[in-house]
């Protein structure tokens, strides 16, 4: 890094980018990927500089961060041309709502506002234990939540948290130890026999069709599809690993699951 705190900074994710303008520390951020979308200022504000498992590397290397942010594995290849340019990266690789919040405090520590990432932080931690404290005792209705739909795969550690805190109960509990899509595959016939009394859908950057959801064969037996509650949820709000999912992606369950009771 050639200074502290870093001047500018390249985010290759979305959630990197809103907590910094969460933090006031926007004005740091000189390249965004193509998926930020939040605050929606951001589209005008940077350049887009990635997608998610690529980048345009000479165009990062032109706006000469001091600090690229990158996510996961799947951008290992990216992180690794850019250090071998001599670029400073730090790459997160939160799965679950305690990495998000960990996430936010790196991130604060890394540009020097530990204060305000800290009181952030907290601020997300007493609304997650508020809404999880107003939910106890209360009917629990069953959710599948359907991450893709071909393969079908069920939702990430921190939505199956997300369902839980918001009142809901995940019908397939054990995936969330999987960080891998690909260990996340669910068999249609597994869904019919968890019989779901909501179906939550996020494509992962695509738009859901209820209609195929319906025309699934045997689906018709599942409480959720006979009684018409399938919902969808904008990829962005529920899978990004960041303040969305923990706000807007919250309250996007929540009220789905107000429609079961």
């Amino acid at each position: 890094m050639r200074e502290f705190p870093p001047r500018r900074i390249v985010c290759l994710t979305e959630e990197t980018v809103e907590t910094l303008y969460l933090l006031g520390e926007q004005d740091r951020i000189v390249g965004v990927s193509g998926y930020a979308v939040r605050p929606p200022q951001v589209r005008k504000e940077k350049p887009r500089v990635s997608a998610f498992t690529s980048a345009d590397i000479p165009k990062i290397l032109a706006l000469e961060p001091d600090l690229v942010l990158t996510f996961s594995d799947l951008q290992a290849q990216i992180a690794a041309e850019l250090i071998e340019a001599g670029v400073a990266v730090h790459a997160f690789n939160q799965r679950d709502i305690a990495g998000i919040l960990a996430m936010i405090r790196t991130l604060g520590a890394l540009i020097g506002a530990s204060e305000r990432s800290e009181a952030l932080a907290q601020t997300f931690e007493r609304r997650l234990a508020d809404i999880a404290s107003s939910t106890r005792g209360h009917c629990r209705p069953r959710v599948f939540f359907e991450e893709w739909d071909n393969p079908l795969i069920g939702g990430i550690c921190w939505v199956s948290e997300l369902v839980e805190i918001a009142g809901g109960e995940d019908v397939f509990p054990h995936l969330r130890s999987m960080k891998a899509a690909k260990d996340r595959i669910v068999p249609p016939e597994a869904v019919i026999e968890a019989a779901p009394e909501l179906i939550l859908a996020s494509w992962c950057g695509k738009k859901v069709v209820p209609e195929k959801i319906r025309q699934r064969p045997g689906w018709d037996a599942i409480p959720a599809v006979r009684n018409g509650l399938l919902f969808e949820i904008k990829s962005p709000l529920i899978l990004q690993p960041g303040p969305a999912a923990l706000t807007d992606g919250l309250d996007a369950i929540r009220a789905a699951l107000a429609a079961v009771r």
